[in-house]
């Protein structure tokens, strides 16, 4: 019988899996993944192989909530692994970490409890991070769960990076800067040595995806982003604002009567690509479209990002390479193309060929800068962490 790994990254209208052998080689690439996308309206559970072949497209009850959906797949699992297989540990995406929390942890009732605090943080993917936690403790309590947090890759930078110009009383009660898409910078960090020579230098990783962050590394560890306190600051995003004068949130606090509920709908899920194109979210539909509004979206997109880039360059005394990542990252050659022809002035040669024809380095061989295309992982990031841990 072989043990297996499945790893957990729940939000909040989809679930995404993946399941890998328990071994201290563990391969890159899952034998089995999926998600299940539509919960709470028409959900679907899809399954796909090592060669990423669609095995499994199971319509799911209407209606149906993450417990069900979960205990779906596992009778799904149950089903077609004939015996010849046995769950040894779950590892779970965990948003927030908080200060208590560097490294990934085996999750019991106190842990959860623990997080829970952290849900008005991140009210996206927190709740949804731990509901999958806890519908798997209760389906099958004898399995082993770890929690791994995409703050925990930050805690290497510097005290005044995570500091808010606020009174200590507020700092000492962790209103500081936490930073996230931690477990996808890992990733990049850990395999950065095979795509290029620079990899212990100063390197900027642009995580750009629905949510989109950068962080700048100086021996593959992180020393600044652009996420803070919670995971709307910083860059645009699909839905989010990004960085925004407090002052905006006072004026709609006093002028247009908003209260806490309604402000939270507005940066977390009304504003960002979707909110200045009134199109879509999806990066892909607004490159399509020839709708102003569109265009004028994924112009800000990029001025922020080439904006971002500039000041975590500067923080790190300038950049040996920078790295694209995430859904956007890896796949919309439009935006880097757009992104790197700003960045001459920082020693970035592009390759406008390479780039449309999805190689991993983008930037001519004499180029100051290196840019890379790599592909992120945090599924077999949490896979990792979870056999080491265990």
């Amino acid at each position: 019988m072989n043990n297996i790994i499945l790893t957990i990254n729940a939000g909040s209208s989809s679930i995404k899996f993946s399941i890998y052998a328990f071994a201290s080689d563990l391969a890159r690439h899952p034998f089995l993944s999926g998600q299940i996308d539509g919960i709470g309206a028409s959900a679907r559970l899809i399954v796909r192989n090592t060669e990423n072949e669609r095995i499994a497209d199971i319509p799911l009850p209407e209606g149906v909530q993450h417990a069900e959906a979960l205990n779906a797949l596992l009778g799904w699992l149950d089903k077609n692994s004939q015996g010849e297989t046995r769950l040894a540990a779950i590892g779970h995406r965990v948003v927030h970490g908080g200060e208590l929390y560097s490294q990934p942890v085996r999750v019991d009732a106190e842990a959860v409890r623990r997080l829970e605090q952290f849900v008005v943080l991140a009210p996206l993917h927190q709740p949804h991070n731990l509901n999958g936690i806890k519908v798997l403790a209760e389906r099958l309590p004898g399995v082993p769960q770890v929690a791994c947090f995409d703050t925990a890759f930050h805690r290497t930078q510097p005290p005044l990076a995570q500091l808010f110009a606020l009174p200590r009383t507020l700092t000492a009660e962790g209103v500081k800067r936490y930073g996230f898409h931690g477990l996808s910078y890992e990733y990049i960090a850990r395999v950065l040595p095979e795509h290029s020579t620079r990899a212990e230098g100063r390197v900027l990783v642009a995580h750009l995806g629905n949510g989109a962050s950068m962080c700048a590394m100086v021996d593959r560890k992180s020393q600044t982003t652009s996420m803070g306190f919670t995971a709307i600051d910083g860059l645009m995003m699909g839905t989010r604002t990004g960085a925004l004068d407090p002052g905006v949130i006072l004026y709609l606090l006093q002028s247009k009567g908003m209260d806490a509920k309604a402000l939270e709908t507005l940066l977390y899920k009304e504003s960002g690509l979707l909110g200045v194109s009134g199109v879509s979210q999806d990066m892909r539909t607004l490159l399509a479209s020839d709708k102003a509004e569109a265009r004028e979206a994924v112009d800000l997109f990029c001025y922020r990002i080439v904006r971002e880039i500039g000041a975590l360059a500067a923080c790190i005394g300038g950049i040996d390479a920078l790295v694209f990542t995430g859904g956007i990252g890896e796949h919309a050659s439009e935006v880097r193309r757009r992104v790197c022809t700003q960045l001459q002035w920082l020693g970035v040669d592009f390759d406008d060929d390479a780039n449309e024809n999805k190689a991993t380095r983008i930037s001519r061989a004499a180029s100051q800068t290196e840019v890379l295309v790599i592909p992120t992982d945090e599924e077999w990031m949490i896979a990792q962490h979870t056999f080491d841990l265990l």
